[in-house]
């Protein structure tokens, strides 16, 4: 839904995804610390742990009550190799991480596109927040961790009939070209690097034994499933927000729904860094 009068309201959130989703929903390579108080206890020496693994089966003669099984983890991260100088590097606190995500982001896209689009506070936990919501019916716009996009919604009417403009598209064009030149192997070198960080903020969301690498690929799934619109998008404005005229659109998954208020090219730019990032995370070399 869009907000009448705040241009931010109307088409932010697909900003946020892609964060999330890459952005993702994406940038995934990298909220204020809201109310998620439930963190990863830190070692001794103040890193975080790394990300929980899949437990071994418990004997046939003895299993663990269902309540205490581990899940299965579907897409597991790669370990570093003990001989990497990632891997003999500690981590920062997850609540101090933003200096080192914003340092790293700064070497994969450039300082100037880190400062115009990425929102420099709790990166981590708003990139998890929003890659969590986007197979849901909404996503939280203001703990997106991409900047709103600028403008307003731009629409066409014809008579009581109200479209989404193609020139609305245009205001995601300097966004969706950072993107287009995204090095997805080494956003996918980082998200592995920073990955305990991520975790330890899923499970702060309430997820405690689950993956969060497996939340993105089904984000990333439910992206890649959105249906073709080729026709004209009728909107509707039944009260102060924009919604989609035709009931079928309207009920989709948020992250969907963002996808199709992009416009059919940008969608297509995203798309197709959206299959190369989920192909690395998902299937990680041996």
């Amino acid at each position: 839904m869009w907000n009448k009068t705040d241009p931010e309201e109307s088409f932010r959130n697909k900003v946020i995804w892609v964060a999330a989703a890459v952005v993702a929903a994406a940038l995934i390579g990298v909220g204020v610390y809201y109310r998620f108080h439930a963190t990863t206890p830190k070692s001794a020496s103040g890193t975080v742990p790394p990300a929980p693994q899949a437990a071994a089966p418990a004997p046939a003669s003895a299993p663990l009550p269902s309540a205490v099984q581990a899940p299965v983890i579907a897409h597991p991260i790669p370990a570093p190799a003990p001989s990497s100088a990632t891997a003999a590097q500690p981590l920062p606190p997850l609540n101090h991480s933003d200096a080192v995500v914003l340092a790293a982001l700064d070497t994969l896209i450039g300082h100037p596109a880190v400062a115009r689009f990425i929102v420099p506070k709790n990166i981590i936990r708003r990139v998890v927040v929003t890659v969590d919501s986007l197979p849901r019916a909404k996503v939280a716009a203001d703990l997106r961790p991409i900047q709103a996009t600028p403008g307003e919604t731009v629409v066409n009417r014809q008579g009581g009939v109200v479209l989404l403009s193609q020139r609305n598209y245009a205001r995601y064009t300097p966004f969706v070209a950072v993107v287009s030149r995204l090095n997805v192997h080494g956003l996918a070198q980082l998200y592995f690097r920073l990955y305990p960080l991520f975790q330890q903020a899923y499970e702060s969301l309430g997820y405690p034994g689950k993956y969060f690498n497996d939340r993105l690929v089904q984000a990333i799934d439910s992206l890649l499933a959105t249906p073709t619109v080729t026709s004209p998008v009728t909107l509707v404005r039944p009260k102060v927000f924009w919604q989609f005229a035709d009931p079928k659109l309207e009920a989709l998954p948020a992250g969907q729904k963002l996808m199709i208020r992009m416009g059919p090219q940008n969608d297509a730019i995203i798309e197709h860094k959206l299959r190369q990032f989920r192909a690395l995370i998902a299937n990680p070399p041996k």
